[in-house]
């Protein structure tokens, strides 16, 4: 398939009107089974119609459009068709308060909202001044117009839509990315059109795209990663993205879709190693079981071998080539990956352990790492040179380097414009001579990998001075345990390492039916069975760890912890001076 030059794209719409040209019949977008498909013709006749309807609204360049709505193909119809009349469109959490959706809709100044029914009462009861609420699945009370309005009437006297994207410039900000608010209000990051460009190009070399491959859409399109690895993809390289309504839906949707590649965040990796296990330990037949169980171990040799590590010996590669023709090849397409030439993982550390086990499995796992303020990308792991526990090499066109202190510093073209009204947290995050200070702590090695040790602001010093990292301790206990959902390690200016662990609401429903009790968390964080299994997952991950490191006194909580919470963003990082101030009390009682 003969691709236009994406060095001649200098916007979004500039890619996506040269997109739509390859293979107009092509589908671009869809649902599960198909039960929405959307191709590019008529992908890019929609965006031109609900364009024409926003300008009737008066959206022009330079304006704000907001977004509240599940992952569905109307978000990219209405999104496209607001980048093409320059407008900066962005999209917020559903799980935002109206509380938070005051801060975020005064913040961006956004006389627009895109919703759906689900997600209305929040907005109207958020206390700013909306103009026009549009709701994506029909009239509702509350709303001022639905998607069939903006798409059915006709255009104002006067507009231009080709007039309108080509006024578009690289300068002019595309999306605005609000961070998850770990230490404070989120802030607006910038997100120009030049950005994009630069991020989705400069990757290629690395990672490459192909028009026709297929991609999921199930993380917030509040997130830098689900817009970059989706929606700009598409508009650059032409993938084909299948919508996922539900995030509870994933592997099902995996199994329909069958992509060939694949971002998600580490959790819902850990997930599915979980699930593997599961199944593979529950099989009756014990023979069969230990086939499996020594397919996935010898599987585990070939990916240290293909990740730095020995080469295989003679015996081990004709085991590994036993293992893969009868086993791993079925595990792979159990899970719909049988087709994936590769992965990504990010937004946080994934545990080597866990990276290891699905390269073992065949699947080349990626990690990479970048930020909001960094257009999400500025390291990545190539799939044919991975190294686990590395967050890969510099995306070339981009310098990265250590600080004296450590921390990684980011300069190039996918940098933000800064934040939105902010010039002090700009300062001091993006410094004069155009270096992003990102706050994470790391190491280089003589390859020029990258590994992230940790935050700068969340080491552990324990009070005899050893700097611990707190992300390591915590995902080597995951890692060991997939009943924990969620954990952080505690032992600043203490004399031992503690830590409070919450359980995973899936995991926990599932151990529940088992043994016939209530998926109360309160019920099972009693449990004796529970805490034995929570407690050999602590054992076990100590194991990984150096003895100062080593967790000696944990607290099983009895609330599970939700995305968007308190303990959690969004994006499930942990909060971490909320969740010491609120378990202060628990935390004390495990120095007592």
């Amino acid at each position: 398939m003969s691709l236009p030059k994406m060095s001649t794209s200098k916007t979004v719409c500039d890619a996506f009107q040269q997109i739509v040209k390859v293979e107009p019949d092509a589908v671009a977008m869809r649902t599960p089974g198909d039960t929405v498909s959307i191709t590019w013709r008529e992908y890019d006749e929609r965006v031109r119609k609900i364009a024409a309807g926003l300008d009737r609204l008066g959206l022009k360049r330079g304006d704000t459009l907001a977004f509240m709505l599940v992952n569905r193909p109307e978000f990219a119809l209405v999104d496209t068709a607001g980048m093409h009349l320059g407008a900066t469109c962005f999209s917020v959490y559903n799980t935002s308060s109206p509380e938070q959706l005051n801060y975020l809709f005064s913040h961006a100044e956004n006389k627009i909202v895109v919703t759906e029914k689900a997600f209305l009462d929040r907005i109207l009861k958020c206390g700013v001044s909306i103009e026009h609420v549009i709701c994506i699945d029909g009239p509702a009370d509350g709303a001022t117009g639905t998607l069939a309005d903006l798409e059915s009437g006709d255009p104002r006297d006067g507009f231009d839509f080709d007039a309108a994207w080509q006024a578009v410039q690289p300068e002019d900000v595309c999306t605005l990315i609000y961070t998850s608010g770990t230490t404070g209000p989120p802030k607006g990051v910038q997100t120009t059109h030049a950005n994009i460009v630069a991020e989705v190009t400069l990757i290629k070399p690395i990672a490459p795209i192909h028009f026709g491959d297929r991609q999921t859409s199930f993380l917030p399109a509040a997130h830098i990663a689900d817009r970059v690895s989706t929606l700009y993809f598409m508009a650059f390289y032409g993938i084909q993205v299948t919508y996922i309504d539900d995030p509870k839906g994933v592997l099902p949707a995996l199994l329909d879709c069958r992509p060939t590649v694949w971002f998600a965040v580490p959790r819902v990796w850990e997930k599915i190693r979980a699930g593997i296990e599961a199944k593979v330990n529950a099989e009756p037949d014990e023979a069969k079981r230990k086939i499996a169980l020594d397919s996935i171990a010898v599987g585990r040799l070939k990916a240290r071998s293909v990740t730095g590590g020995e080469p295989l010996t003679a015996e081990q590669q004709e085991q590994w080539e036993l293992a893969e023709a009868f086993v791993l090849g079925n595990l792979r397409a159990a899970i719909g990956l049988d087709q994936c030439r590769y992965a990504w993982t990010g937004a946080a550390a994934l545990a080597p352990d866990t990276l290891e086990f699905f390269i073992g499995l065949g699947i080349k796992l990626c990690e990479l790492w970048g930020m909001s303020e960094t257009t999400g990308i500025a390291t990545i792991n190539p799939p044919e040179a991975i190294r686990v526990g590395s967050v890969g090499i510099a995306v070339p066109g981009v310098e990265v380097k250590l600080a004296e202190d450590g921390e990684i510093m980011v300069r190039g073209p996918i940098n933000m414009a800064g934040y939105r009204k902010d010039p002090e947290k700009t300062a001091e995050t993006l410094n004069a001579e155009g270096w992003i200070l990102t706050g994470d702590i790391g190491v280089l090695d003589d390859e020029g990998y990258f590994k992230i040790v940790d935050r700068k602001k969340e080491l552990i010093i324990n009070a005899g001075g050893k700097n611990m990292s707190p992300t390591n301790i915590e995902n080597s206990v995951k890692a060991a345990c997939p009943l924990i959902g969620g954990i952080i390690a505690i032992g600043d200016n203490r004399a031992y390492n503690v830590a409070l662990i919450a359980l995973d609401p899936d995991a926990a429903a599932m151990y529940a039916e088992r043994v016939g009790i209530s998926p109360d968390p309160a019920v099972l964080a009693k449990d004796a069975g529970v805490l034995a299994i929570v407690a050999k997952g602590v054992e076990d991950g100590n194991t990984k760890l150096s003895r100062v490191e080593q967790i000696k006194k944990f607290e099983l909580l009895s609330t599970f912890w939700e995305p968007g919470g308190t303990e959690l963003t969004p994006t499930m990082k942990l909060r971490r001076k909320p969740i010491n101030e609120k378990y202060s009390a628990e935390i004390e009682a495990l120095y007592a």
